[in-house]
């Protein structure tokens, strides 16, 4: 029996930041027939609020140092502002959803991370995806809004990568659906060059990968997108493209596409 098709988009800071671009974005996703996730970060909005209220913003290989100070800060700002502006913008343009963090309906939990060889704070690794809870929200005909803000059972919040739920929803609906994940970003896909915008690589496969880790060819706040890219098509995750938004209505414009 041939498995439903589940749309998952992730957006982060560069689109949210941008009304109309993101405006124009909630619209496009909006008119995506079937069931639909959207996944969403936001860290350019926290660190401004976080240089607004004195905090120092550290980030390592493209993914933040998390104090219990900046944890407060990304979760006003990920599931507070952010997440509830994004489900009203869908509410406008006739998608009904729900706004979660990972604590909401127990959809996301997650462990404090190690400090092995770097301490980075208050930020969670996945341990578990209700995908029943998920389910049963697009079974209803609602979208879930996800913000990049995990719990661990224990009344402790943490800051999770958005790129790392976007992958791991998107692997553990896999078993149910069939799914196709979509990196929005504000550039055409991954480059060779940053300065050139049109140095689109069309495909990535793992040794294309490996030859890009190798000569250094990507920067480092791509890094972690591509790793959790290869992990979830691992899972059985359908189809995975990195692409502005204007593929959502047009996806013969030039953008990546990942396969193993």
């Amino acid at each position: 029996m041939k498995k439903e098709t589940l749309f998952i988009a992730k957006i982060g800071g560069n689109i949210i930041e941008n009304p109309e671009v993101l405006s124009q974005f909630l619209l496009d996703f909006s008119k995506i027939k079937g069931p639909k996730i959207l996944v969403h970060g936001g860290g350019k909005s926290a660190t401004q609020l976080a240089e607004k209220l004195a905090i120092p913003t550290e980030m390592i290989d493209g993914r933040r140092i998390t104090t219990a100070k900046m944890l407060d800060v990304v979760v006003m700002t990920y599931a507070g502002l952010i997440n509830t502006k994004i489900v009203a913008g869908l509410q406008k343009n006739g998608c009904n959803a729900l706004g979660l963090s990972g604590a909401d309906g127990n959809v996301i939990t997650a462990v404090k991370r190690e400090p092995l060889f770097i301490d980075y704070g208050y930020a969670g690794d996945i341990t578990e995806i209700n995908t029943s809870f998920l389910k049963e929200i697009v079974s209803m005909g609602m979208t879930p809004v996800v913000c990049g803000v995990t719990h661990d059972l224990e009344g402790q919040l943490l800051n999770t990568n958005a790129d790392t739920i976007a992958s791991q929803v998107a692997s553990a609906m896999a078993a149910r659906y069939e799914v196709s994940l979509f990196y929005c970003f504000e550039l055409k896909g991954v480059l060779t060059n940053i300065q050139d915008k049109d140095s689109v690589i069309p495909h990535i496969n793992q040794n294309k990968y490996a030859e890009l880790l190798d000569t250094n060819a990507i920067s480092h706040g791509m890094l972690p997108k591509l790793h959790n890219c290869f992990k979830a098509l691992e899972q059985e995750v359908k189809t995975i493209h990195i692409a502005n938004a204007d593929f959502l209505t047009n996806p013969n414009i030039l953008h990546t596409t990942l396969t193993l």
